[in-house]
């Protein structure tokens, strides 16, 4: 693999927003990205107007931009989907003859995916797998089920750390259903952490540090800003030469800080 080219730049005049994203991996007929939080993978079916990252990335295309330009890019698309709030690898593919070999090997629940996440409290067990199918929530829009007329969805958890009142999550999918990880840590009663959607709540340093004391009329941000749910690596073979790769992305800034307090502190 070559070193990869500087990182890619896109804005969004409409929202006045402003991403720059890291890629982790590039070659001939592959670009991995680490995707930033708050932005959506495709278009939404709610809100076709919102900003994401896809049709960002074919606007920059077309216009000539220099992160495009310099890699000649003239195709781009993504094999999977991550959430509008997690971040982490989402792999993209420069052809399409390794766009179909992707979606054959996502499709067939081939690549192995590796999650890393915060939790509420501390399961009982160190190795678990959650077995519970899934469907879509008709009285609330957008949001998941757990339904017997769902379809089949399996996660595997490994408890990595624990601290008081919150767990350090290492989570493999082993299906691909929306929101999945998130629905079954919440139906297992550990949501993850500041997963408004499905009752996780915020990490505040107040709740860890003894004598905390915030000044007066002073607002506490939380520690993790978002959803913390991290999309950390990706093992399948090459759609092309059929070698094994696997692609790793850094952790959040916020993840990594919270975890600080978290060793420090709880």
């Amino acid at each position: 693999m070559k070193p990869a080219p500087p990182v890619i730049k896109l804005s969004s005049p409409s929202t006045r927003e402003f991403w720059e994203i890291p890629v982790v991996l590039e070659d001939a007929h592959l670009l991995a990205i680490n995707k930033p939080a708050r932005l959506l993978t495709s278009p939404d079916r709610y809100d076709p107007k919102r900003p994401n990252l896809m049709r960002l990335l074919h606007e920059a295309i077309a216009a000539g931009k220099p992160w495009a330009a310099e890699r000649q890019l003239q195709y781009l698309s993504n094999a999977h989907r991550l959430d509008f709030e997690t971040t982490g690898l989402l792999l993209l593919a420069k052809d399409r003859p390794s766009l179909v070999h992707l979606a054959n090997q996502f499709g067939s629940e081939v690549p192995r995916k590796t999650y890393v996440t915060l939790v509420q409290g501390t399961p009982k067990q160190d190795r678990f797998t959650v077995d519970k199918p899934l469907a879509p929530d008709h009285f609330k829009p957008g949001m998941m089920r757990v339904s017997r007329a769902g379809k089949k969805s399996v996660t595997e958890f490994v408890v990595l750390e624990k601290f008081r009142g919150v767990s350090l999550v290492e989570a493999h999918p082993k299906t691909g259903r929306t929101h999945q990880i998130r629905v079954h840590l919440a139906a297992s009663g550990h949501p993850v952490l500041a997963d408004r959607v499905y009752g996780g709540k915020p990490l505040l340093l107040s709740s860890l540090k003894q004598n905390y004391h915030l000044k007066h009329d002073d607002y506490e941000r939380p520690l993790i800003s978002s959803l913390a749910l991290h999309a950390a690596k990706l093992s399948l073979p090459h759609p092309q030469t059929g070698a094994q790769i696997e692609i790793e992305a850094p952790w959040p800034k916020d993840f990594l800080v919270a975890l600080k307090y978290l060793r420090r502190y709880a």
